[in-house]
This record gives structure tokens, sequence and C-alpha cells, in this order.
């Protein structure tokens, strides 16, 4: 099987490839700055024998998409997996947000998912199976302050999720997504010691999530055969 994981060079991205490379997938790592930590995830595994690629290419657009579906063809043949991971995050106010700023949160949150997966889903339904996983965020189910564009572009990714799990089941394509809640990552690095223990006496459980958390149910999600148009929020609680 063969796997796309686009923002694969750090954080969840980073968790996702790296499990999905560990249970004998090959798997491209897509990057768009983050060319040395990409590498490094490649020699990493590649080391311990598992066959892992990266592609620099900016999702945002549609021809750097079609040049990543062109590299993976030229590599490993086909394309089984979808991971949707690519994204961007700012905190403003709302009436502080540009119109430029609006539109580079579409473009990169949300444009990215519907060329990658229009382009990736040639494949799919031309083997009547596949399996598209969308990284969407809590924000996208409650709304969070002062992340307006972000919650909105998450919230549209859901309902592409549901209405093209929808549109492409009869060709056995399961599409879902994963609506990760706070996770330490280095887009939540930003806080201080005093915040997350703020944060994480909202948590029930009491704590930030990790990458592997979400990584962990990506790969349930690539591995089940009946679960489609979810979205899956590991969120420690916080939303229920």
């Amino acid at each position: 099987m063969v796997a796309i994981v686009t923002g694969g060079a750090k954080g969840i991205g980073r968790a996702i490839v790296e499990m999905l490379a560990k249970k004998g997938i090959r798997v491209v790592l897509n990057y768009r700055n983050s060319e040395k930590q990409a590498q490094g995830v490649k020699e990493e595994l590649k080391n311990q024998g598992y066959e892992v690629e990266i592609c620099k290419a900016d999702v945002s657009k549609r021809e750097e998409v079609q040049k990543l579906i062109e590299f993976t063809h030229k590599i490993f043949g086909e394309i089984d997996i979808l991971v949707n991971n690519a994204g961007i995050d700012k905190w403003q106010l709302f009436t502080d947000i540009t119109d430029e700023e609006w539109n580079e949160m579409i473009s990169n949150n949300l444009n990215s998912v519907f060329y990658m997966s229009q382009e990736a889903v040639k494949d799919m339904i031309k083997n009547k199976t596949g399996c598209i996983i969308n990284i969407s965020s809590i924000w996208g189910i409650t709304g969070a302050s002062c992340e307006v564009a972000y919650s909105v572009t998450k919230a549209a990714i859901d309902g592409l999720t549901k209405s093209l799990a929808k549109e492409l089941a009869p060709s056995g394509i399961r599409v879902n997504s994963v609506a990760p809640g706070i996770i330490m990552t280095d887009m939540n690095k930003k806080f201080s010691k005093d915040e997350i223990g703020e944060i994480n006496d909202q948590i029930p459980l009491g704590k930030f999530g990790k990458p592997e958390d979400i990584a962990k149910c990506v790969s349930w999600l690539v591995e089940d055969e009946y679960t489609t148009g979810q979205v899956i929020s590991p969120n420690g609680g916080w939303v229920i």
C-alpha cells in the first residue's frame, strides 16, 4: 500500500508518517519549507528498513499538487491512502483579519484538501478502494475565539469529509476526519507554563495530547473497513 502524508515533516504529520511506515506502508512525506526535518525523517526510517520518500510541494497550489501526485506515481506506482495534514494557524481578532490573511488560511487549510483529494481519488476510483483521512480540529466542531478563519476552514473540512464519504462509498473509498484537541506540537509551544496549567485544568484527562495519539487514530482508520463519513475527535474529554 502507498500513502501520501501532507505536512509530514513535523508534529502530527511526522508521527503519522512514522506509524504508517512501521505498518509496512510505503509513504511519500510531503513538505513545503521543512526540508531538513523531512530528510531526517526519511533517513531515520530508511535506516530501519522502511520505505519513505520525500517530496517538496506547496499543496495550496493545484500545479504543485499535480507534481506531488506524479512523483508518487513515478516512485511507487499508485495511491491507496491520503492523509491531508498540511495547514497553518493564526491567532488574531476577527476585526483584524485582512483579505489576504483570510484567503491564505482558506488556501492552505481548505483548498489543499480539495486539490489533493480530487487528484488522489482518481487512483482510488479506478481501483475501487482507498482511504482519505483529513486532519481537522476540535475548533472545527466548537469554534474558537480569535481563531475564526482557522475554525471556518476546519469546519469546512469536516463538511467536505461527510459529503465526499457519501459520494465515494459506492467506489469502496472511505473518507474520515480526525479532529484533534490540543496537542503538544510546535504550533502550541507558544503557551507559557501557567497557560498550559490552566488549559490542562479544563481537560478531563488533565493533559495535552501527543502527536502519537493522533497517529494511532489515523492508523486505526486506515485499517478499519466500516467507518466512513465520521469526525473523530481525540481531545482528552475536552468536548464530549
